[in-house]
């Protein structure tokens, strides 16, 4: 029960790797918050708090930021697991879509780090930002959401130094391609699929997928005491796709 009485915020929890990320939590003794943009979430259970909304609206961020206070009192983990994923080339993007990429990443995470760090416990809190492999390296037809995910890892970087203090801990996971239901559906709509996949596949030197689960281990690992010493540390969990 590595994460025993400890109360626990996840954003994105509706699905993928927020809906492992919640399991896994669960299992080691988490009270949870749970936040997503659905107005009802199934997997909500127990005592679990559920809050829909959207991260990208400060007011509600105070929402419920406020919901947390009355309910726990104080937050010790906060998982930033919310995002949106929008491709295209660079040129033809429009100012628009690339403003909701950025705000729906990057502003809304900052949004989140800003209510709820005062709400940590004294001397104690860890973050954990979802990030991407393509936080780390670029890739055509993605550079706006390569921008968004590696200012996460930069905002990290600077919160995990400007929060030391109060030890409170700000690391990141860098996943790789992962098997969740969206990454799935996207391979359903191919041609092939099967020969999609293995082409995707291909590209990752393990040669597979990951799991949500296999994600959210990690996660679970950079949340509890056992990286009690971990600190703007960013952690692939990408079957070694950003080794190259």
């Amino acid at each position: 029960m590595r994460l025993d009485n400890l109360t626990a915020l996840v954003t994105g929890a509706s699905s993928g790797i927020g809906e492992a990320v919640t399991y896994r939590f669960r299992q080691e003794g988490a009270r949870l918050l749970l936040t997503a943009r659905r107005e009802h979430l199934e997997s909500v259970c127990g005592s679990d708090v559920y809050l829909p909304g959207d991260l990208r609206d400060e007011g509600f961020v105070a929402r419920l930021a406020a919901r947390a206070a009355d309910v726990y009192g104080t937050i010790d983990v906060v998982v930033l697991n919310h995002g949106l994923q929008a491709g295209g080339r660079l040129t033809e993007m429009s100012v628009d879509k690339a403003r909701d990429v950025l705000e729906s990443n990057l502003l809304s995470s900052f949004l989140v780090m800003k209510h709820f760090a005062p709400l940590m416990p004294s001397g104690s809190g860890s973050f954990v930002l979802i990030s991407s492999r393509l936080g780390i390296v670029g890739k055509p037809e993605e550079v706006l959401y390569s921008a968004a995910k590696g200012g996460l890892i930069m905002l990290a970087k600077g919160a995990a130094i400007e929060w030391a203090d109060r030890n409170i801990r700000v690391n990141v996971v860098a996943p790789g391609l992962t098997a969740t239901p969206v990454i799935e559906a996207s391979i359903q709509r191919q041609e092939d699929p099967e020969a999609y996949r293995r082409f995707r596949a291909s590209q990752i030197p393990l040669q597979r997928l990951a799991t949500p689960e296999e994600v959210a281990d990690a996660v679970l690992f950079l949340a509890s005491q056992e990286s009690s010493y971990v600190t703007g540390a960013v952690l692939p969990v990408d079957g070694g796709y950003t080794a190259f």
